[in-house]
């Protein structure tokens, strides 16, 4: 990572990862990137989402294991100036020593990478579909068992076994100084 300054630690990583509402797969597909977002969830090491049977990310599946998934989570304008500040510093001059921190956001992320695997295992695929339901519709859990047992033949499950994760984050603190990590 270039900016070790902003460089987190794993278990940041794995907090963005937790809340973010989607991560985007990156594959590589005849020699070309390839990527989707999708709905994931972390269980431990592994992240699992769901997939129609066939389509071009099942067939890129077949030609390669190694993936990486990108995650973001909050992101945001900081506004850390107001339009008078910017024009009373412009007239002194000092523009110069704020104008990075006008155009600029704050953010967080982690990148994932590892190897996709297809699911068999009938109770791993229910456990998944769980841990999925559970992240985005958990007010739904009442009628998981019925949607499991009506989707379970149309749906794949992939896991990604996690090898690294690396995660980075831009944040200002009430100084209006950027927050270093290290």
């Amino acid at each position: 990572m270039r900016r070790k300054d902003r460089e987190m630690p794993r278990e940041f990583g794995l907090e963005v990862i937790d809340k973010s509402q989607y991560g985007v797969l990156s594959i590589l597909n005849k020699g070309l990137p390839y990527q989707v977002p999708l709905s994931i969830v972390r269980d431990g090491e592994s992240l699992y989402f769901h997939s129609a049977k066939a389509g071009e990310k099942i067939e890129t599946f077949k030609e390669s294991k190694d993936v990486s998934v990108t995650f973001v989570g909050k992101v945001e304008v900081p506004h850390l100036f107001t339009g008078s500040e910017v024009m009373e510093l412009k007239k002194e001059g000092k523009i110069g020593e704020i104008i990075s921190k006008v155009y600029t956001t704050e953010f967080e992320s982690a990148i994932v990478k590892g190897k996709v695997f297809k699911v068999e295992d009938e109770e791993e695929r229910k456990k998944a579909l769980k841990l999925i339901c559970d992240k985005y519709v958990p007010e739904m859990d009442f009628v998981f068992e019925d949607a499991f047992e009506k989707s379970k033949a149309a749906v794949e499950i992939f896991r990604i076994d996690m090898e690294e994760i690396t995660a980075k984050r831009k944040k200002f603190g009430p100084d209006k100084k950027e927050i270093k990590s290290k």
